[in-house]
């Protein structure tokens, strides 16, 4: 398996000098690497952008890997988890299975063997998932992650941002009026929020925002998103 760019990995461990052996390594693969020291860090990073995929340690000040996974667990699109631990006793591997983990790693171990578990990961969550990315320009989104890529680097979007894209992406090619925008995005009021979500997204998509390509307004229809399927 070749890792892409935008193929993200949160890695949540309280020792600094294996969060960033980590980071590095899994940087090396091609992998686009963030790193928490705890699962308050995590879960915040987690409400900014969407990780594909978690390495977790387990033994961790506070809230431990197990409590977080399992919390994690009951949460719409968390990513599959990684647990490490330096406990390797099929007790723990057992907890940590049903407290939500994809997969169990006991410390220490070889970087090639965590990089091959976390790739089988990846390979069974992607098989899973239908292909529902749509190209704009140098623009790439997963409308299933909520992701996108521009010029291969990963863009920060908000949750409106992602609601609004989403909504457009979906119906691509054809105008959504700013009511039905507002009306399917909860966290939009009214027309005007869906006009300043709109304008925020060209200045991260557009190469001119002033004169948009891809994200374009349709004179009493609302506005539309040119867009294909990755691939076509």
């Amino acid at each position: 398996m070749t890792p892409m760019p935008d193929t993200h990995i949160l890695v949540v461990d309280d020792d600094d000098r294996l969060r960033q052996l980590l980071q590095q390594y899994l940087g090396e693969q091609g992998f686009f690497v963030t790193t928490a020291a705890n699962a308050r860090e995590a879960e915040a990073m987690l409400a900014a952008f969407t990780a594909d995929a978690m390495v977790l340690d387990v033994m961790m000040p506070g809230e431990t890997g197990l409590q977080f996974a399992a919390r994690l667990r009951e949460t719409t699109g968390a990513p599959p988890i990684l647990l490490l631990t330096a406990r390797g006793e099929t007790e723990d591997r057992i907890a940590g299975l049903e407290a939500g983990a994809a997969d169990y790693l006991a410390k220490p171990f070889a970087p090639r063997e965590l990089l091959l578990r976390l790739e089988n990961i990846l390979k069974l969550t992607r098989r899973a998932t239908p292909d529902t990315v749509v190209t704009f320009g140098d623009c790439r989104f997963d409308l299933a992650q909520g992701r996108l890529v521009a010029g291969g680097q990963h863009v920060y979007l908000t949750s409106s941002e992602i609601d609004c894209l989403r909504i457009l992406a979906e119906r691509a090619g054809t105008a959504v009026s700013r009511e039905e925008i507002a009306r399917l995005a909860g966290d939009l009021s009214n027309e005007r929020s869906v006009d300043v979500q709109i304008n925020r997204l060209r200045k991260k998509i557009e190469p001119h925002p002033g004169k948009p390509a891809y994200l374009q307004t349709v004179r009493h229809a609302g506005y539309v998103l040119y867009a294909q399927k990755a691939g076509q």
